[in-house]
C-alpha cells in the first residue's frame, strides 16, 4: 500500500486544496471538485487522499510525545520551538509543532469529511456496494484516528463531521471531551462493523478491522484515565476498562497476529507490515520517504558517518536518552542485560571520518528506526514504515485493563510482563506486577515509538514521575510539571480566528 502515498500526496488537493488552516474551509462543492466523484477511480484517489496527513503523525509523536516525556532531554543552540515543549513552558501558543499538529490533524478530517460527504450524494457512481461501504470505514477510522490525536494533546475541540463553510466553522466551539469521545467511538464502531480482517497485497497498510477494535481498546483505556482535576483532560474517570479488555482480546482471538520471537526484526526494513502490525504508516523511498528516523538524532552522528543531508536542520542541538531511561535497561550490579536498550539506543558514535577513531559517548539517543544501509536519498527520504499500534501493546494494554480491575487474573498479567522480558534476553522473571512496573516496562518496550508521555498521562503518573526525574536526573531547565501541562495549549490563531469562541487551556497564556 505504499503507492497509497504517491497517490494520495498528489490528490490531496482535491479535497482540501490549499487549505492551510483546517477550520478556514472551502465548500466541498467548490469549483475543484464540482466534476470530481464521478467514478469508482475517483473516489479510490480521494480515500487515498485522506491518508496523506498521516505522514506528518511520526514527528507530532516524537517532538510532543517522546520529547515531552522522561526518554529525552535536550539542548539547543538557540531559540528552537522544541525547547519550550520540552521544558514546560506556560508560552506555547504558537510554537510551529504545536500549531502544526492542529493544522494537520483537522486537516486530515476536512480531507474524510469530504469524502464522506460525497458518499452521501454520490456513493451511486461507486460500481460495488461493498467497496463503497468499506471507503467509508477507512474514512472514518482515519477520522477518528485524527480525532483522537488531537484530543490527547489538547482536550476539548470543536466536533466538525461535515464540511462546512468558514462562515458555519466559526459558529462551532470546543465541545466538552466526553462528546469528542463519543464521535470518536461512533466512528471506530462503524469502522470495526465494515473494514474487512485482512486485504489483497496491493492494499496492505489499510485499518483492518482489528486495527479499528486496537485503537477503540485504548480509546476506553486513555479515557478511563484520571482527570487531574482538569476540564479538558484526555481522562475522564469513566471506569471503561472492561470495554477496552473487549477489544483487546477479541484482536487476540482473531489469531491474526504475533508475537514475534525477535525484537529487531519488527522493525527491519525488510520486515514491515509483519505480524506484530496492526496498523503503521506507509513511506516509501524517492519522494514518499519518512523524516522521522532523522528527528532526534544530533547532526555529529552523521558528520561522523562522512554523511551529509541526513540531519534534522536543527544545527547543533542533541536530543539525548536521558540517564534515567539508560539506568532502567540495567541490573543491580549496573549491567546492561537487555536486548532493547542495544537496538534502540545509539550509546556512541564517531565524531569524525578521520583515523584514530573518536567516539563521543556522552550523547546517547534513540535510533530505532536507523539503518544507515537502508537510507534514502536525504533527511526526507527513509523507507522505513512507522508503527503505530502492535500486538505487543495489544498484549500490554490487556495486562493493564486487568490490572484495574477488568476480568482476568494476576497470572495473566505477569505472563504477558514476563513474555515481553524474555524476549529481551532478560532471564528473570516477575511476580505480581503492578502498573508502575508494568509502564517501565512498557517504557523500554516502546522507546522511540512516541508512546511514553501518552501512557503516564493515562496511567495518572505523568506529573509525579516527571517531576521525580528532573529531580533524579538535575535538569534545570525544566520547570515543574503540573496538572495542566498533561495538555497542550489551543494555538494563538485558532483564539484569534473568532475571539471569544474557544477559551485557552489552564494554565497557559
Amino acid at each position: 500500500m505504499k503507492k497509497i502515498f504517491k497517490i494520495g500526496f498528489c490528490l490531496s488537493f482535491i479535497i482540501s486544496f490549499g487549505c492551510n488552516k483546517q477550520l478556514d474551509q472551502q465548500p466541498v462543492s467548490s469549483t475543484a471538485t464540482t466534476n470530481f466523484f464521478t467514478n469508482t477511480s475517483d473516489f479510490i484517489q480521494a480515500v487515498n487522499g485522506v491518508y496523506n496527513k498521516l505522514r506528518a503523525y511520526p514527528d507530532q509523536a516524537l517532538w510532543m510525545g517522546e520529547m515531552r516525556s522522561d526518554n529525552v532531554t535536550i539542548t539547543t543552540d538557540g531559540n528552537r520551538d522544541f525547547q519550550g515543549i520540552n521544558d514546560f513552558s506556560p508560552n506555547l501558543t504558537t510554537t510551529a509543532f504545536i500549531v502544526g499538529a492542529w493544522n494537520n490533524d483537522f486537516n486530515g478530517i476536512y480531507n474524510a469529511n469530504g469524502v464522506l460527504d460525497a458518499l452521501v450524494t454520490k456513493s451511486g457512481n461507486i460500481s460495488d456496494t461493498a467497496l463503497a461501504r468499506r471507503f467509508g470505514a477507512e474514512c472514518r477510522y482515519l477520522r477518528a484516528f485524527y480525532y483522537f490525536d488531537l484530543l490527547r494533546f489538547f482536550g476539548k475541540l470543536p466536533i466538525v463531521g461535515t464540511v462546512l463553510s468558514p462562515a458555519e466553522v466559526a459558529t462551532i466551539p470546543r465541545s466538552p471531551v466526553k462528546d469528542v469521545y463519543d464521535f470518536i467511538v461512533a466512528d471506530l464502531q462503524y469502522a470495526i462493523a465494515n473494514l474487512p480482517v485482512s486485504y489483497a497485497a496491493a492494499d496492505i497498510g489499510r485499518p483492518t478491522t482489528n486495527a479499528a477494535k486496537g485503537l477503540l481498546g485504548l480509546v476506553y483505556l486513555t479515557k478511563s484515565g484520571p482527570t487531574y482535576g482538569l476540564e479538558s483532560g484526555p481522562g475522564l474517570n469513566s471506569n471503561e476498562y472492561d470495554k477496552a479488555l473487549a477489544q483487546f482480546n477479541s484482536v487476540i482471538a482473531s489469531g491474526q497476529y504475533i508475537f514475534s520471537a525477535d525484537f529487531p526484526s519488527i522493525f527491519s526494513y525488510t520486515n514491515e507490515n509483519n505480524k506484530e502490525v496492526l496498523f503503521d504508516v506507509q513511506y516509501m523511498t524517492t519522494s514518499n520517504g519518512a523524516d522521522y528516523p532523522s528527528q532526534l538524532v544530533p547532526s555529529a552522528y552523521w558528520t561522523g558517518l562522512g554523511l551529509s543531508g541526513y540531519d534534522n536542520a536543527y544545527g547543533t542541538s542533541t536530543y539525548n536518552a536521558t540517564k534515567n531511561l539508560l539506568q532502567s535497561f540495567r541490573n543491580s550490579a549496573g549491567a546492561v542485560v537487555d536486548k532493547r536498550d542495544t537496538f534502540s539506543i545509539q550509546h556512541g558514535f564517531a565524531l569524525s571520518t578521520s583515523t584514530p577513531t573518536v567516539l563521543d559517548t556522552t550523547r546517547p539517543f534513540e535510533k530505532k528506526y536507523i539503518n544507515v544501509a537502508k537510507r534514502g536519498t536525504g533527511r526526507a527520504d527513509w523507507p522505513i514504515n512507522f508503527i503505530t499500534m502492535r500486538y505487543t501493546d495489544i498484549l500490554m494494554m490487556k495486562a493493564e485493563c486487568i490490572l484495574h480491575g477488568a476480568s482476568g487474573t494476576q497470572a495473566e498479567v505477569d505472563a504477558i510482563v514476563n513474555q515481553v522480558r524474555a524476549r529481551a534476553g532478560i532471564s528473570a522473571t516477575l511476580t505480581n506486577v503492578n502498573i508502575a512496573t508494568l509502564m517501565e516496562e512498557r517504557r523500554r518496550e516502546f522507546v522511540g515509538e512516541g508512546l511514553r508521555w501518552n501512557d503516564l498521562v493515562r496511567e495518572g503518573m505523568a506529573v509525579t514521575t516527571m517531576n521525580a526525574w528532573i529531580a533524579s536526573d538535575a535538569i534545570p531547565t525544566i520547570k515543574t510539571v503540573i496538572p495542566q501541562y498533561i495538555i497542550y495549549p489551543v494555538p494563538q490563531a485558532e483564539l484569534l480566528a473568532k475571539p471569544g469562541l474557544y477559551a485557552q487551556n489552564e494554565g497557559y497564556y
